[in-house]
């Protein structure tokens, strides 16, 4: 059993009496005290941010209090260890402080000194936690940028709703659309929480078969179905002591749906044709890119697990709504991958820039990182073209003369002004700040039709 985090002094002397007088003193200074009358076995039992400090005899059977420092310090070289001996000598002396002792009395010694030594060592314990706290702060907010490339208003909330949720034992719900990087959101959690020690299992309900998925989410005995031959351990338990991310849940059926409220609910999950109760230390992060709302409403999705799952809900901004980040992230994901292949790296051209801004990116992060892989490597590509973005082109990563790129980027602007309602000629004309003979002009020369425009007038044309 692991020493909870109120005890402040941990006392190991294999004599009784003295013991329980050193405890006593302590225990008068208002310090809460756990006694012990052996060293083995302690280590195990200190966490390695255990916010106090260990006062042990060097001379006991078994380990003794040199053996103690030197696997104390294996776990944490800045954990407080005082050292105390009735047949101390200064070589001994010398030899404990070299080990890393904090302190070494020799007895008998007076309880103030005692108590003055475990008060300094206390008051060092909390300086090295804080720092310690703050450094562990400073690298996640540093993980976090670099995992989660962007300085849009949207990247910097959802930075901080991570950090925020992230050291929290709740389950969290992420909303998100195809390729906006719901996964990467799931890690992140995980890896910033108290469970990054643990397992991180993904799965995704969408890719398994009816027929294998409550086998595959809750285990199952021998027997529990034809051709179940031996015992398979479930996803859930697989994960215990960290975080399952199920993505898709919206694609889970409604018998699993029941499975999965009983799990979050009780904490415990039953194999299939097994009748013992498994409890589960389990964190789950579920993630869809659909409205499970409107799925209750329709009787798709049920409205009890809905709203158990949505106390923590994070949404990812789609590429689309997050500005410049599209640069940024475009050529986070090119130099990696110039880097990746040993491959100079290619700065992007104003007409360039010009194209991935107007693009919609429908496949998101994904989408943009499969394009940025291309250029890295000297291919010509193609941006999809969608309804909403005729202005998507073609990106290369040598482009031709200044005057291509000029043509190329009057053909985006064209194209993402076609996007926009316009009732006349007259009025996309106006809005580009060019006469109407020469938009019709510019038109047939790009190959772009107003027929194409998002809503248009044919009296004016």
């Amino acid at each position: 059993m692991s020493i909870d985090n109120q005890i402040q002094v941990v006392l190991i002397d294999d004599d009784p009496h003295l013991r329980q007088a050193l405890c006593q003193t302590l225990d008068l200074a208002g310090l809460n005290v756990l006694t012990l009358g052996e060293a083995t076995g302690l280590t195990a039992r200190l966490s390695r941010d255990w916010p106090g400090v260990v006062v042990s005899d060097i001379r006991m059977p078994g380990m003794d209090g040199l053996e103690l420092l030197t696997e104390l310090h294996g776990q944490d070289p800045e954990l407080p260890v005082l050292l105390i001996t009735g047949h101390g000598d200064v070589p001994l002396a010398v030899q404990a402080m070299r080990a890393g002792a904090y302190d070494f009395l020799e007895k008998p010694f007076a309880s103030d000194a005692l108590l003055d030594s475990v008060r300094r060592a206390l008051a060092l314990r909390r300086l090295v936690l804080d720092n310690r706290s703050l450094r562990l702060a400073l690298s996640d907010r540093q993980q976090l940028s670099t995992r989660l490339v962007g300085h849009s208003p949207q990247m910097l909330r959802l930075r901080e709703q991570i950090g925020a949720l992230a050291a929290t034992r709740a389950d969290v719900l992420i909303l998100g659309e195809t390729g906006a990087g719901k996964e990467v959101v799931a890690r992140a959690l995980h890896d910033l929480s108290n469970r990054r020690s643990g397992p991180f299992v993904a799965i995704n309900a969408g890719a398994l078969a009816e027929s294998v998925v409550e086998s595959e989410l809750f285990g199952h005995e021998p027997g529990a179905f034809t051709g179940a031959q031996k015992r398979r351990i479930g996803k859930f338990e697989f994960a215990n002591g960290g975080t399952l991310f199920l993505d898709e849940i919206e694609s889970m059926s409604l018998d699993v749906q029941v499975k999965l409220l009983r799990l979050l609910q009780e904490r415990v999950v039953e194999r299939l044709g097994g009748n013992q109760l498994i409890p589960l230390d389990i964190r789950i992060i579920a993630a869809t890119k659909e409205d499970l709302r409107q799925a209750a409403d329709q009787g798709r999705f049920r409205a009890d697990l809905y709203y158990r799952l949505n106390v923590a809900p994070l949404r990812i901004p789609p590429l689309r709504e997050r500005g410049e980040d599209a640069l940024m992230l475009f050529q986070h994901f090119a130099d990696e991958a110039s880097s990746r292949h040993g491959l100079p790296l290619h700065e992007l051209q104003p007409g360039q820039r010009a194209l991935l801004l107007r693009h919609s990116w429908p496949g998101n992060v994904r989408e943009l990182q499969n394009a940025a892989e291309r250029f890295a490597l000297g291919l010509e590509l193609a941006l999809d073209a969608t309804a909403d973005n005729p202005a998507a082109g073609v990106l290369t990563s040598t482009p031709g003369g200044l005057s291509e790129q000029v043509e190329q980027f009057e053909k985006s602007l064209i194209a993402a002004e076609l996007t926009r309602p316009h009732s006349s000629v007259r009025s996309l004309a106006e809005a580009l700040g060019i006469p109407r003979k020469t938009l019709h002009d510019k038109l047939r020369k790009h190959g772009l039709n107003f027929a194409d425009s998002a809503s248009h007038s044919a009296d004016d044309e």
